[in-house]
């Protein structure tokens, strides 16, 4: 772990207090971040199941993905989804970058785009928070523009080697912790999803409660 990083949990620790939100991830890299950018604003849980593999626009695939994970831990939780959209490719592979990045990695994956002039993309991270199985899930969705570059850096993980942010000359992954997670469409989300737990400490069960309407929060 980032020693910046560990500083930090080190120093939060333990200050967390509330109903206990389930974060459905067995990756530790991405509850780190998590729980760096989120702070004490919510007690925080984490638990890997297993979801269906669901196909269809982001913002729906997240908020199926709540419903079902919600249904199975029966209480709170919160989900994530990232994509990686090429605009040459009009928004793929978006959701399904994981796929691509596990069976060719990324130095194959940038080479996608050889043949395109538009070396642009988004990365794009949607949070959903869903109270219960009776619930509606609120979405919060983060984007950050940059473009496509052949891998370089070893921080982050995923597809950060070969996402470079408009307006920096360093890939996600030459960055360092704080630098990276103060810049990346899952802290623009976080920020979002801390907020709203920040705001509504005793209002989060009225909000989201079954027939509500569906409440939607993004910024690009």
């Amino acid at each position: 772990m980032d020693k910046y990083l560990k500083n930090y949990l080190d120093l939060i620790g333990g200050s967390k207090g509330g109903a206990k939100v389930t974060f459905i991830t067995g990756n530790m890299k991405k509850l780190e971040e998590l729980q760096y950018i989120l702070g004490n604003s919510i007690n925080l849980d984490n638990k890997k199941i297993d979801l269906p593999e669901l196909q269809g626009e982001p913002e729906e695939v997240a908020i199926l993905k709540a419903k079902e994970a919600a249904r199975q831990i029966n209480g709170p939780v919160l989900v994530e989804d990232v994509s990686l959209c090429f605009n040459a490719f009009k928004g793929l592979p978006g959701v399904y970058i994981k796929w691509f990045v596990d069976k060719l990695g990324n130095e194959d994956v940038s080479k996608l785009l050889d043949s395109f002039d538009d070396k642009s993309a988004y990365a794009q991270c949607i949070y959903a928070y869903c109270e219960g199985p009776d619930s509606t899930p609120v979405t919060f969705i983060g984007r950050v523009n940059g473009k496509i570059v052949r891998p370089r850096g070893t921080q982050g993980f995923g597809w950060d080697p070969i996402f470079q942010t408009d307006g920096y000359d360093k890939t996600n992954a030459e960055m360092d912790t704080e630098k990276r997670l103060s810049i990346n469409a899952r802290n623009v989300a976080l920020m979002m999803v801390k907020n709203f737990f920040t705001e509504n400490p005793t209002k989060i069960s009225r909000q989201t409660k079954k027939n509500s309407k569906k409440r939607r929060y993004s910024r690009k």
